[in-house]
């Protein structure tokens, strides 16, 4: 796959992204907009509990905002998952969950998230 045809699959199917309203300065970040493929944006939802069992940062993560609801917190995380799989094959490198790397300190998106 090329960079370009990668950077297509990912904005056309999962729309995993919120709506964002702005006046005054302010800026408000609305719900996850619900286009695309459906398949793929449950796929990633479904891949949530996988994923926050075996990534310790993914569960703490979680686990802060299942305050919230556990719905929207699944919400988020699988975001998190569709933007860490995008970069992943963007940069065609593997995943590196935090503390694994030789940067421990590294943001967040230095470590594909």
């Amino acid at each position: 796959m090329t960079k370009n045809r990668i950077v297509t699959v990912f904005d056309r199917y999962p729309e995993q992204t919120t709506a964002t309203y702005s006046s005054g300065g302010k800026t408000y970040h609305g719900k996850i907009i619900k286009q695309g493929n459906k398949w793929l944006r449950s796929a990633f939802v479904e891949a949530v509990t996988p994923a926050i069992a075996s990534d310790a940062q993914l569960r703490a993560q979680y686990e802060h905002l299942k305050i919230r609801g556990v719905n929207k917190a699944r919400v988020a995380i699988a975001r998190k998952l569709l933007t860490i799989a995008f970069q992943i094959l963007r940069d065609q490198r593997a995943y590196e969950p935090r503390g694994e790397s030789p940067m421990e300190g590294a943001s967040t998106m230095s470590r594909l998230s």
